[in-house]
């Protein structure tokens, strides 16, 4: 039987690694972003030596975000037609066969840039598909009271591998150069193994035959209900314009560093500094979800962020410089949960697909042109004018949220009213 109306407190389940679907799903996904690290090491540097061209290296690292771009909204549509488990499994199938490829054309000396340009392009959209599946899927497999832990569990398991990720990425490719992109295949291959292990269903039945509906309508309704959602609908504003200043800071603290003198392993102990602070943010994101509003915790984030950015300005060494990324890192993984829980937990389930796709298109395109502004800014006003001058950009947004009400009244994770997924008991059985 599914339950159309409850709420988180009055659920009771197995505890979230007892659930062996969530730990299949997890485990599976670590190995893939284990095998992606290294694949997003190596492949700028396969294109140096074959073209020379930094230009070109960036480029094929772009098309897996323009994918996203132009993709996104008809993928989230899609999801919401489609078998999500399969759908799943076929892209992650799809990629170990892209990436195996260029591995092969790489040992007989075959690549070409024609072959890694249509490779970015297609991994991009089997990516873009898999994350909008894997997100609107999950509720379904954790069910609704332990939605927030197993964001935060996803969020530390990406921090996990931001700290230890580059080192293993780059002792492959020493290894040898094909070396990164096999195990990337490989990692494909066993998330694919992963979810076909699993046994909870992946998305509520549904006996409407959506498919006799044209795309751009499916598209428009999704648009149209997030859109009536206000706290959602002011928040992804928000963190798109958040996303802005975060595409830009990237580029930000490599200059700031590398003004202070920094070498290559500096810098990389400053980003593994970031990761470590984003995994401690992450761990504890189900406990702050569970206990304190989501306007609470999105003013709280964003004031701090705003108090926080201009210390880069400040900072008169390294070692501070690393404190400071670290400190920041660890709010938003906070925040990111308690958003994605609350919008997961009020989308209908036949609408989260494309009400995920419309979210993350948004973010990601502000994350596209923070990062192309934020290159120009640096030019032009220098690294330490650009620090306060997001700082101010921040300022802006805390007092833009402060000030609004829907946002400051919305109910902290567990007593949200919560969309259909399986039941209590369904749950307890498919995890046995």
């Amino acid at each position: 039987m599914l339950r159309s109306v409850t709420t988180l407190n009055t659920l009771r389940g197995p505890g979230l690694f007892r659930n062996r679907d969530f730990a299949l799903l997890l485990s599976g996904q670590l190995v893939s972003a284990i095998g992606d690290q290294a694949h997003f090491m190596a492949l700028p540097l396969i294109v140096l030596v074959l073209t020379g061209s930094p230009t070109q290296a960036g480029f094929v690292l772009g098309l897996g975000t323009l994918s996203f771009l132009a993709f996104g909204l008809v993928a989230g549509a899609l999801v919401d037609r489609w078998d999500r488990k399969a759908t799943m499994i076929w892209c992650e199938l799809g990629r170990a066969l892209l990436t195996a490829g260029v591995a092969v054309a790489l040992w007989l000396n075959k690549l070409t840039m024609p072959q890694l340009y249509a490779t970015a392009v297609l991994a991009g959209l089997l990516t873009t598909l898999f994350q909008v599946a894997n997100t609107a899927a999950l509720p379904n497999v954790v069910g609704p009271r332990q939605l927030s832990a197993a964001l935060g569990y996803s969020q530390s398991a990406a921090g996990a591998v931001g700290i230890f990720g580059a080192p293993l990425a780059g002792a492959l490719y020493a290894v040898g150069r094909t070396v990164p992109f096999a195990v990337n295949a490989v990692s494909f291959a066993v998330s694919a193994a992963s979810l076909r292990l699993m046994r909870a269903p992946f998305q509520v039945d549904r006996q409407d035959a959506r498919s006799t509906s044209r795309l751009t309508t499916e598209i428009r309704e999704g648009l149209g209900w997030l859109w009536r959602q206000p706290v959602i609908r002011f928040l992804t504003l928000v963190s798109a314009a958040d996303k802005v200043r975060y595409g830009a800071g990237y580029l930000l603290i490599i200059t700031l560093a590398r003004q202070m003198g920094a070498s290559p392993l500096w810098i990389g102990v400053i980003f593994s500094g970031a990761a470590v602070g984003a995994m401690a943010g992450a761990l504890v994101s189900d406990k702050a979800t569970r206990r304190f509003p989501l306007g609470r915790i999105a003013v709280v984030m964003l004031w701090l962020e705003a108090l926080m950015f201009p210390l880069y300005a400040l900072a008169p060494n390294l070692l501070v410089l690393a404190a400071v990324a670290a400190a920041e890192s660890l709010v938003a993984p906070i925040y990111a949960v308690a958003m994605t829980t609350h919008q997961l937990a009020i989308t209908p389930d036949e609408l989260r697909g494309r009400a995920t796709s419309a979210v993350s298109t948004l973010t990601t395109g502000a994350l596209s042109v923070g990062t192309l502004a934020g290159g120009a800014l640096i030019t032009t006003l220098g690294a330490t004018p650009l620090v306060w001058l997001c700082g101010a950009w921040l300022l802006v947004l805390a007092l833009l949220i402060t000030a609004n009400r829907a946002v400051r009244q919305a109910p902290p994770a567990g007593v949200l009213p919560q969309q259909q997924t399986p039941s209590a008991a369904e749950t307890a059985d498919m995890t046995g």
